[in-house]
């Protein structure tokens, strides 16, 4: 799965360890509006995984409704994909999970979408630890019904011929820390570096890694004073730490000046480096991260980086001791219980 950034072929282009170009992982054309930070979320998925060398065949991208579920069609021709219902793509990408255990799921959901109407699957697929990369393009409305506040937006916020906000937002990390998930992380769509280095880690995670991303919607909620806006947060972001994914078995180089490093390591031998800026936190320590979430909640900061990581929990396959062969390869004969193990199970009820 990993590799260097990219190599040069005969013809002299840039591609990765596959042969690929970095067009081979692109979408077709966005239709949302221009400035948009889903774009840009985009944008450095397929940056990601071209670096990672990761076949686009071998990607499943799935989504519910709203904008952020129209992202996928903008990366990623080459990979099968599934538009769900709103609010239950963690019921179709479970079912993905156990049904072929070769490919690897991108969820891509929004604010409404995961924590509106579709909070109840989101919980049950963390707690679950369905092995896949979910991200949420958070920009606190629904954008594509003309703006209406959503769960995650700020209480006392004021839109345009809504009114005023009454009620208090929905921390999607928190409710994803709470669920014990493995991997939990916020980020800013408008800070790329950090945004592609955190979806890196995140692709090389075992289990489920939720990223919540603040992604500006430049149509309907980019006042100053919004939590979720481009300005408040480039003025308010705050990183834990400068991280770097460094893919395994090749030369560790590191930009960031000398200083503290935090080592952990992936499940895929890869690992991740924390260089610690001006507080010491710990993104293994599950209790100092529920801490810092209720601590920054309503401080006036974006609190950016991973939040927390563990390796504790197996990813669901796992759990249901689920065979190698992914489901979809065996075959009938392999599918189909024996009369004796039917007749087994028959008199366990009786």
């Amino acid at each position: 799965m990993a590799t260097t950034v990219s190599e040069i072929d005969g013809s002299g282009k840039n591609v990765n360890k596959l042969g690929l170009k970095k067009s081979d992982y692109k979408g077709s054309p966005t239709t949302l509006c221009q400035g948009c930070g889903h774009n840009s979320i985009s944008s450095q998925i397929m940056a990601a995984l071209f670096e990672l060398s990761i076949k686009p065949e071998k990607i499943v991208k799935l989504s519910g409704i709203g904008c952020s579920s129209k992202s996928p069609t903008y990366f990623l021709n080459r990979s099968h994909g599934f538009n769900s219902l709103h609010g239950r793509m963690p019921s179709i990408a479970t079912g993905s999970a156990l049904a072929n255990r070769s490919i690897k799921l991108i969820g891509v959901s929004g604010d409404g979408d995961t924590a509106s109407i579709g909070i109840g699957q989101f919980i049950h697929l963390v707690r679950r630890n369905v092995p896949m990369v979910y991200i949420v393009e958070n920009n606190g409305v629904y954008g594509l019904t003309k703006g209406q506040f959503s769960a995650t937006a700020d209480k006392g916020q004021v839109l345009r011929k809504i009114g005023v906000n009454p009620f208090m937002p929905v921390d999607v990390c928190m409710e994803a820390l709470i669920a014990n998930c493995g991997f939990v992380a916020r980020s800013f769509a408008g800070d790329p570096k950090q945004l592609k280095q955190l979806l890196k880690a995140a692709l090389s995670f075992q289990g489920t890694a939720v990223l919540d991303i603040i992604s500006p919607c430049v149509t309907f909620n980019n006042r100053g004073e919004s939590t979720k806006s481009y300005a408040w947060g480039k003025a308010h972001e705050y990183p834990l730490h400068d991280v770097t994914w460094v893919p395994m078995r090749d030369e560790i180089e590191i930009e960031y000046q000398p200083g503290e490093v935090t080592e952990v390591d992936m499940h895929d031998g890869s690992t991740l480096l924390f260089k610690k800026l001006e507080q010491e936190y710990d993104p293994t320590d599950r209790m100092e991260a529920l801490k810092m979430l209720e601590e920054t909640c309503c401080g006036g900061v974006l609190v950016t980086g991973l939040i927390f990581i563990s390796e504790e929990q197996p990813p669901l396959p796992e759990i249901e001791e689920m065979v190698d062969t992914p489901l979809v390869h065996l075959t009938e004969k392999e599918l189909r219980p024996s009369r004796d193990s039917l007749e087994q199970v028959m008199e366990a009820y009786r």
